[in-house]
């Protein structure tokens, strides 16, 4: 469906649900696989992604048009999940290092994580990145996202996402190799 087509039977009264549903099924499982890749968690996983439509569903008015409908889809998918990384890691008293290492044990223990093995070290290698360079390599090697679209989405330079970018891959290259 025509992106402007869509957004205009978003904002209508009458035809405002059939228009989410086409919505989701278009956007969900990117949507899904995006947050997936920051929190690890299934459950965790499921929760964030609905907000994120909730979110989309009560605030399609203020979408302005600036950006493609799904580059604010995934902006706000983006601020989901480090929002809930943030309060995981205030309400735990916890410094970072040690919820990337529960979130990395997750990955041994989680039944919906479907990897093999090689995938389970490349996800753990990916959890010692920080945050933004996670995000970065997550959403350019799993997503394939352009860096112009994600320069929207993290409100970031595309040279600096490409910087970040190049250093996640060294920074994983040198511990897959390491181990």
């Amino acid at each position: 469906m025509n992106e402007s087509i869509l957004i205009q039977q978003l904002r209508n009264d009458h035809s405002r649900n059939f228009a989410f549903r086409q919505l989701m099924q278009q956007e969900q499982e990117k949507v899904y696989r995006l947050i997936r890749r920051m929190v690890i968690d299934h459950d965790d996983t499921d929760d964030l992604t609905q907000a994120t439509f909730i979110k989309v569903f009560e605030n399609i008015n203020e979408f302005e048009g600036k950006s493609k409908l799904s580059t604010w889809i995934y902006r706000i998918a983006v601020n989901e999940a480090l929002n809930f990384l943030r309060h995981k890691r205030r309400k735990l008293f916890v410094p970072i290092v040690d919820v990337e290492r529960q979130l990395s044990n997750k990955i041994d223990t989680d039944f919906n994580f479907n990897g093999d093995e090689i995938e389970k070290k490349l996800q753990k290698a990916i959890l010692t990145l920080p945050e933004k360079q996670r995000l970065v390599f997550n959403m350019r090697y799993y997503e394939n996202i352009k860096y112009e679209e994600m320069s929207d989405i993290l409100g970031t330079s595309v040279g600096a996402l490409k910087a970040s970018y190049h250093i996640a891959e060294e920074k994983i290259e040198k511990i897959l190799k390491s181990n």
